[in-house]
């Protein structure tokens, strides 16, 4: 049986288009709030995980080695996680099996990104010039999405301004829209039909860190803790015979392998609220079907209905997600953290009242890895 394992510390900088730190200084800003929320030190520290995207990005290699100071992994174990976009909630998972696996206590995790000291549509295209960028990749996946669901075309407006207006209640958000509207996003610049400029997630640079420990460790913390109660993560080849691109394999076994671990059996009711990695407004329907929280053509259909709205039935992506705030490497452990933030009832302005259990998820590559995890205000919630 794995130990039970908790997250008892939370910090990430601000999100910015550039952010005036060295590399260093962005992973220590994020490490130290999260052990200060934790009432640790950098000593109390068993092992570190890090994560982030390509190398290339900052054209930084081997990041690991070069941090391994400012992270206090001197004479440490420290681990390095990949998995393209997924990495951050990937490297928390990773962080999480530590734990359970009773070899160690407490297991810090980082990850970041530096956008402003690299090219990303460069680097996410191997080094060669003329790439499509993601959005390249993913726009005719969308556009078979909405020819196969028969959803209206207002549908990635209404969830650009729903996260652009959760961003507003986020002080770490990179983008602060106060006048935007539907109106504003449609007449944004079309960048891949039919994604508009305000479709799309920013370049930022950012970092996000969370403490996980053990069951003894965490009930003498400070803080309440946000139980791990389920992790998954699922991957599978970017092109094959047959593969569904607009709602992969391998993010529906993901989901259920979550589930089942979990004992959640009516996702959508039994889950409060989630962070879902959305970088481009229409991956929130796309996600929620594919991710078994909606029947397939019914996603939309849910965003439409409001229920996916701050005050709604099943508020997505609170903080103001992917589309608001998008240091690659940390986005998907900020959705993490911002889930695990939902359940201890700190989430400040932007908290789901009475959120109990909430999702944290995230993507990456051509829509191929995948990693989510739940977490819990109680270390064996019951879901009725």
């Amino acid at each position: 049986m794995a130990r039970p394992c908790a997250v008892v510390g939370i910090g990430q900088t601000d999100y910015r288009r550039r952010l005036e730190v060295s590399l260093e200084g962005l992973v220590r800003w994020a490490a130290l709030e999260a052990l200060e929320d934790a009432g640790l030190t950098f000593a109390d520290i068993d092992a570190v995980v890090i994560g982030k995207a390509p190398d290339l990005l900052e054209g930084v290699m081997m990041p690991e080695l070069s941090l391994a100071d400012a992270l206090g992994a001197v004479g440490k174990p420290i681990h390095r996680v990949h998995t393209a976009g997924s990495v951050g909630a990937a490297t928390a998972i990773s962080g999480v099996t530590m734990v359970e696996s009773g070899r160690y206590d407490r297991v810090l995790v980082v990850c970041y990104e530096k956008q402003s000291e690299g090219n990303a549509t460069w680097a996410l295209s191997g080094g060669k010039s003329g790439g499509q960028g993601a959005g390249g990749t993913f726009a005719p996946w969308i556009r078979s999405y909405i020819r196969r669901s028969g959803a209206p075309e207002h549908i990635g407006w209404q969830v650009a301004v729903k996260d652009r207006r959760n961003a507003l209640r986020n002080p770490h958000a990179h983008l602060r829209i106060p006048d935007i509207s539907v109106e504003k996003v449609k007449e944004s610049p079309m960048l891949w039909e039919p994604l508009h400029f305000l479709e799309s997630c920013p370049s930022s640079d950012g970092a996000a860190a969370v403490v996980l420990a053990s069951e003894d460790v965490a009930r003498k913390g400070p803080a309440k803790p946000a139980w791990v109660v389920a992790h998954a993560k699922r991957s599978e080849y970017a092109s094959f015979p047959g593969r569904d691109p607009v709602r992969p394999r391998a993010g529906v076994e993901c989901a259920e392998a979550l589930y089942r671990k979990a004992g959640v059996t009516d996702p959508l009711r039994q889950i409060d609220c989630a962070e879902l990695y959305v970088p481009f407004s229409w991956y929130e329907p796309m996600w929620l079907e594919g991710h078994l929280l909606a029947a397939p053509g019914e996603g939309w259909k849910l965003t439409d209905s409001g229920a996916t709205e701050l005050g709604g039935s099943f508020p997505v992506n609170p903080s103001g997600g992917v589309l608001s705030s998008n240091p690659i490497g940390a986005s998907g452990l900020v959705r993490c953290l911002e889930a695990a933030r939902q359940v201890r009832g700190t989430a400040g302005e932007h908290q789901v009242e009475g959120a109990k259990v909430a999702l944290g998820h995230a993507y990456g590559g051509a829509a191929q890895y995948f990693a989510m995890w739940l977490v819990s205000s109680e270390l064996q919630p019951a879901f009725a």
